[in-house]
């Protein structure tokens, strides 16, 4: 018999493709929560100052209110440390930033994770931005920056592996932000550089996994042994899950994920979701423990309807609302 687990998840689009038309999608297919995530890369600084100028509008905040009462949660997941730790800060703060392999202080990426006062700037500068987050949640999500081999390599910071140097900067960023709202939590991403959980940082109160396998095979399930990329990611959730704890962790997958499929270009392609993955890759998620099963569903807003008509989701749906396993 199945279990009475119940699921949630969300899907992850960039913040000019909300509308009304999105959100009463999910409302049709019981999808709980709409996740905005300003566009990565390098880049991606600019683009969550961008997020935070829309959100200033009374326009976009009619949309978020018609969400809010239509039911739909919505949340803010973003590559947060360039924002967090502008360019700018170098010259007066050189110290702040990470050393890179070829031994020179650079303001390009994350930080130097050992340094007090960069990491105490940083969570200040993330409490205020979480302040500005129209209708979000209490979940936050102050990502690192969207690139490998970004870590710091100063003699204080050598000793920590990338997760670690993240899972610091995290602590600090959650521990302030509930001075400012009481209750709050903050995501630590496994993702590139840092699915290897950490080992000589404790996670501090208010830290949730969220697992982004994005080094896998799109079109194979994950638990499928035939592919050798998927079975290295399978090495990654259960220790993390073990670690973090499975209550609150949540998944991000990119079974909808058009930008992607898209090669990050517009106009965005023709784009078919694989059910039988979604429906293999749900079952193996949640023989693990994930309770929360959530995708990027990036390109697939007004200018992909005008293109191809209203994309298919409902695969995720039926996977999110199939209930415990057999």
């Amino acid at each position: 018999m199945g279990n009475n687990i119940k699921y949630t998840g969300s899907v992850l689009i960039h913040p000019d493709e909300l509308d009304r038309i999105w959100i009463d999608e999910a409302v049709r297919l019981g999808i709980p929560r709409i996740g905005l995530h300003p566009e990565g890369g390098r880049e991606a600084h600019k683009s969550l100052a961008g997020l935070l100028k829309m959100l200033e509008t009374p326009e976009y905040r009619a949309t978020l209110d018609y969400a809010n009462e239509k039911g739909i949660e919505i949340e803010y997941e973003m590559h947060a440390a360039r924002y967090l730790l502008p360019a700018e800060e170098f010259t007066a703060h050189p110290e702040w930033f990470r050393l890179s392999a070829d031994g020179k202080r650079v303001p390009d990426l994350n930080c130097c994770a050992s340094n007090p006062e960069a990491i105490g700037y940083m969570a200040r500068r993330a409490a205020e931005t979480a302040l500005k987050l129209y209708r979000s949640t209490k979940r936050f999500f102050f990502w690192m920056d969207d690139a490998r081999d970004s870590a710091c390599r100063c003699p204080d910071c050598a000793g920590y592996t990338p997760s670690e140097q993240q899972l610091i900067v995290m602590n600090a960023i959650v521990t302030e932000l509930r001075k400012h709202i009481p209750g709050a939590k903050l995501a630590y991403l496994a993702y590139a550089d840092c699915k290897a959980p950490p080992v000589k940082v404790k996670a501090a109160e208010g830290i949730f996994l969220e697992y982004a396998p994005m080094d896998r095979d799109f079109h194979i399930p994950m638990d499928d042994p035939s592919s050798e990329k998927n079975a290295r990611q399978c090495a990654y959730p259960k220790p993390l899950l073990e670690l973090f704890g499975a209550e609150e962790a949540k998944l991000l997958e990119y079974w909808l994920d058009n930008s992607m499929f898209s090669g990050w270009k517009k106009p965005p392609r023709s784009f078919t979701p694989d059910k039988p993955v979604i429906a293999a890759d749900g079952r193996y998620y949640k023989s693990l423990g994930f309770r929360d099963l959530s995708t990027f569903a990036c390109f697939l807003g007004y200018d992909y309807r005008e293109q191809f008509g209203m994309s298919d989701v409902t695969p995720f749906a039926d996977m999110l609302r199939g209930g415990g396993e057999e």
